[in-house]
């Protein structure tokens, strides 16, 4: 028999044997076993819940990096409110105001050896009024619907967490730990507020049992081919890096320009990075969202996601080409979002820069991925200079007590919803708390449709009542196990 036939049949084999394997790990992919956790009915005043964050709506707490264009009595009169709609919890919890832009809150507990801590921030966004459909800041309250910055981002969640506080002191329940309230008043501009806290509390040796701050929330169709809601817990968050790329140039008129102007020095710098984008790298909150909501898709992604061993490269070809919230979880970003260069139309530029906004991946570093862009840019012209930048954060567990704290939580609130670990794309104070913590967890505790995730930091934010008193009962039962 002719070598050709022997190599034909050899080939034959390995693809059957190829196709067996990856049929049989797909069917082996299915749902692991989860815990079932009992009903744990919870009541929520929610006429007062709404009214609250309607109240705390109205402040104008907006924050900028330039402190003074702050309107410090809208801060002011912010803090000033909640011992008006929390008297309980002021009555009850010791306070300290560590700084401008720290509120801390201690409920004591029973045994004050174990320490947990609830987050958010009070602190908003500038908004555009003429894009607005409603008053940004008059809490208008049309159709169940409550309008007004901040009511995702993150008065809503600070709302919720004293509104549970107030009710289960009222109701005389008494936690068997400390539980710390942390509100910072700049998180939005990076600022100082939560940092005070952090360095508060690694003075006093408290190292916190579970953290929860906002991230992720109840969503649904944004993971290939499940259809059930998905609740995201995020247990890391990328590191954010700002770069400013810059060439300086002759000048002169634009009558006689060189064969490359600065201009068309950094556009060729920008097209080389956008050309070469980040490798592709699975980080341990990805892998283990593959692996649970995977197993819950359809057989074809079963297919990939069972066998990223062989599908690798077709998931990664995947993402580079459709961008946007999956290709962000496989790698670094890069966004370029400013350029400058002539005042004049007709004068070439003695200096013009570009600044690229990104988003990195856990493993890489501020530095990492400035060197990587000066490998693949490779023009001595283009200088590449560091504005801002911080590392990537922690990544916490997913197993032992915090967890599945969080978990029960969130599975007795939202039913039938898929709770699952995920990495954070966007930046937030939480990150801070990953030298003082193992148990770092990003949940806005709602659920939130596309449209309302455009909103935060957008035009029109809102958010229905009955979103509201859900954030509220979920904090409730959270705080029920502390």
């Amino acid at each position: 028999m002719a070598w050709w036939i022997f190599a034909l049949i050899f080939i034959g084999a390995a693809a059957v044997i190829l196709i067996g394997v990856v049929i049989v790990r797909t069917l082996a992919f299915r749902p692991k076993k989860e815990a079932a956790y009992p009903d744990f009915p919870v009541r929520c005043d929610e006429k007062k819940a709404v009214g609250d964050l309607a109240a705390m709506v109205r402040c104008k707490t907006v924050s900028d990096t330039d402190e003074e264009k702050e309107n410090e009595e809208e801060f002011e009169k912010f803090e000033a409110l909640l011992p008006v709609l929390f008297p309980l919890v002021h009555k009850t919890c010791s306070f300290e105001k560590l700084g401008k832009r720290s509120l801390l809150f201690r409920w004591q507990g029973k045994d004050p050896s174990v320490s947990r801590v609830l987050m958010a921030h009070y602190d908003v966004v500038s908004v555009e009024q003429s894009l607005w459909k409603k008053p940004a800041f008059d809490a208008v309250l049309e159709d169940g619907v409550l309008w007004g910055r901040g009511t995702l981002d993150t008065k809503g969640t600070l709302n919720g967490i004293l509104q549970a506080a107030e009710q289960l002191i009222a109701e005389g329940f008494q936690p068997k730990n400390d539980i710390y309230f942390a509100f910072s008043g700049n998180e939005e501009t990076n600022g100082y507020g939560a940092p005070t806290i952090v360095r508060y509390f690694r003075e006093k040796g408290i190292r916190p049992a579970l953290v929860c701050d906002e991230g992720g929330a109840v969503v649904e169709k944004v993971f290939p081919g499940v259809s059930q809601p998905c609740a995201l817990i995020g247990i890391a968050e990328k590191g954010l890096c700002n770069l400013r790329f810059s060439v300086e140039g002759k000048g002169g008129h634009a009558s006689a320009p060189p064969p490359h102007t600065a201009v068309g020095k950094l556009s060729r710098a920008c097209a080389r990075a956008e050309d070469h984008p980040f490798p592709a790298r699975l980080s341990k909150p990805a892998k283990e969202m593959f692996d649970i909501l995977g197993r819950r898709s359809t057989f074809a992604y079963r297919m990939i996601f069972a066998n990223l061993w062989l599908f690798g490269g077709l998931l990664n070809k995947i993402c580079k080409k459709s961008g946007g919230e999956l290709n962000a979880l496989m790698r670094t970003t890069v966004a370029f979002t400013q350029m400058s260069g002539s005042k004049g139309m007709n004068v070439l530029p003695p200096y013009a820069d570009m600044v690229a906004n990104l988003r990195l991946m856990c493993g890489d570093t501020v530095e990492s991925a400035k060197k990587y862009l000066t490998d693949v840019i490779g023009d001595e012209d283009v200088r590449i200079e560091t504005v801002y930048g911080m590392d990537p954060s922690n990544i916490s567990e997913t197993q032992g007590e915090a967890w599945d704290m969080m978990k029960r939580a969130v599975s007795q609130t939202w039913r039938g919803a898929l709770v699952s670990p995920y990495l954070m794309l966007a930046c937030s104070d939480s990150r801070h708390y990953g030298e003082i913590s193992d148990h770092v967890y990003r949940f806005s505790a709602m659920a939130l449709s596309k449209e309302e995730r455009a909103s935060i930091h957008g035009n029109d934010e809102r958010i229905p009542v009955e979103k509201i008193a859900q954030t509220v009962c979920f904090y409730l039962r959270l705080i029920s196990q502390f």
